[in-house]
């Protein structure tokens, strides 16, 4: 290595917490609304919410990793009550010790009548993605560390993705 070397890190880039993984330690608290209440929430717990009727409702389709591999399915839309836009989708995936469901950030998904598309990492990679402590709500600690995930897989999801592109 030299100064201005290209980081390498070491086990799971994608959790690496480097390059386009990085992340800022923020507080491990739920974001809270102007009146008290959690900001970002489930679906299940915001029956004001809903889907629009010309929009595709996610919910029960396959979710896609840029190798069109599944990668798990969708069970739910957590929504921002304050700006009421969806924030996230809710995957349920099989990980080498069960099922888990974890979070994949709307503005990385690509939502068809068919199927929702993730292109910054493969579809075996969703069974690593860092989960939540409570599953009802989310923290802003653990929002970076689900974005750092996926960012990160823009560039270590695959060996291609390092190589230069000229």
């Amino acid at each position: 290595g030299w100064i201005g070397a290209p980081l390498e890190p070491v086990g799971n880039p994608l959790l690496a917490g480097v390059g386009p993984g990085a992340y800022a330690p923020r507080a491990d608290v739920p974001d809270m609304t102007y009146e008290g209440g959690l900001r970002i929430v489930p679906l299940r717990d915001a029956p004001e919410f809903s889907v629009a009727h010309q929009d595709p409702d996610p919910r029960g389709m396959d979710v896609l990793g840029a190798d069109d591999k599944v990668g798990g399915t969708v069970v739910d839309l957590w929504v921002d009550k304050s700006e009421a836009i969806f924030r996230y989708i809710e995957i349920e995936v099989d990980a080498a010790a069960g099922k888990r469901r974890v979070l994949l950030p709307m503005n990385l998904a690509r939502v068809s009548r068919r199927h929702v598309k993730a292109r910054s990492i493969l579809g075996a990679h969703f069974a690593d993605v860092p989960g939540l402590r409570q599953p009802d709500r989310i923290t802003r600690l653990e929002e970076e560390k689900i974005f750092g995930y996926y960012g990160a897989g823009t560039l270590y999801a695959t060996p291609g993705r390092l190589e230069p592109l000229l």
